[in-house]
Order: structure tokens, then C-alpha cells, then sequence
């Protein structure tokens, strides 16, 4: 009985990623249809990855840098919808734009009375503009959630990790459990 048990729960830990995954890709592609009233299942992701495809590729264009900078300009003058553009546009860059911001995963030591340590990564090396010499901001992505917390160290605390940040970042997010391929020790 026992061993039907696990039997049962090692299917449980192949079958149900597997299931939420097609699920969820389920329900994107059938909203994304709705939206554009497409009735061919899927249709609707293929045409909006496509034009976001040629809005990046337009994007990139000189002459069409100078249209993206201006409504970049013009939105980040409109008080309420300059906190909402310009935080998702730098959190979109920070994971998958030219300006890459979590590239530096870092050990930080809480205390000084203590070995216990958090991983993170450093999204400003320095911020002498706040009136804080030799300090660094550091962001922790909270485990099986999409939210973290930005927290301002002395650099001195900073370990940076010889590892690949997207390992990291799917370790923290994991909660510990990913595994991070070529674990090597820390610098410094």
C-alpha cells in the first residue's frame, strides 16, 4: 500500500506542473482570441506575438527611435501615468531590456552577530545621489511570488556570487528548491 502511495505522489509531482502549465497556456491563448474575436484556437497569440515582434522591430529603427522617445518624454510629464509607465517600463528592462539590472546576484550578510545571509541582487552600485556614500541597493524576490523587497546595504555586506542571474533568480523564486547548475563559491 505504501508504494502505491508513492507511486501516486511521484505522478502528482509529474502530472500537476504539467496541467497548471497547459492550463494557464490554455486560458491565455482562448482570452487573447476573445480580445480579438479570432475563433481558430491560438490564432490570437501567434498575431499578437507578431506585432509585438514588428513593434520591436520598428522600435529599433533610427527613424522611429525619435517617435518612442517622445512618447516616452510625453508620458513620463502626466503625474499619474508617469509612476505606471516608467516603473513597468524599468521592471521590464531590468529582466529583458538593453539595461539589464539583475546581472549582479549578491550574498548579504543581515548582521555582523550572525552568519545567516539573503541572497539578492544589486539594482544600483552606489547611491551617493540619495546622500548615501557606500551603500547599494539590493532587491530580494520573494519565494513563489512575484513581489520582492528593495533594501539598502552598506556595500561592505555585498558577497557577489559567481553564478549566472537567471539561475539565481529561479533558486529564489523556488524557494531553495531549483537546483543552480555549476554552484561555484563566492567572490571576495
Amino acid at each position: 500500500m505504501r508504494k502505491l502511495l508513492n507511486y501516486f505522489l511521484r505522478g502528482l509531482v509529474l502530472v500537476v506542473p504539467l496541467a497548471i502549465t497547459l492550463y494557464v497556456c490554455w486560458i491565455v491563448f482562448v482570452r487573447i482570441d476573445g480580445w480579438l474575436g479570432l475563433s481558430i484556437p491560438g490564432l490570437g497569440f501567434v498575431v499578437t506575438v507578431v506585432v509585438i515582434t514588428l513593434i520591436g522591430l520598428l522600435g529599433s529603427n533610427l527613424i522611429t527611435r525619435g517617435l518612442v522617445s517622445v512618447v516616452d518624454q510625453t508620458l513620463g510629464r502626466l503625474p499619474f501615468v508617469r509612476l505606471l509607465y516608467t516603473s513597468t517600463k524599468d521592471l521590464l528592462n531590468a529582466f529583458v531590456g538593453e539595461k539589464r539590472r539583475f546581472d549582479k546576484p549578491v550574498l548579504v550578510r543581515i548582521s555582523t552577530a550572525s552568519d545567516a545571509r539573503i541572497v539578492g541582487f544589486v539594482t544600483q552600485d552606489s547611491l551617493d545621489r540619495l546622500g548615501l556614500p557606500g551603500y547599494a541597493s539590493v532587491y530580494f524576490p520573494q519565494s513563489y511570488n512575484f513581489a520582492g523587497n528593495l533594501v539598502v546595504f552598506p556595500a561592505s555586506q555585498l558577497e557577489p556570487l559567481d553564478a549566472a542571474s537567471a539561475d539565481v533568480m529561479a533558486f529564489i523564486v523556488s524557494g531553495g528548491v531549483t537546483g543552480v547548475p555549476a554552484v561555484r563559491t563566492p567572490r571576495g
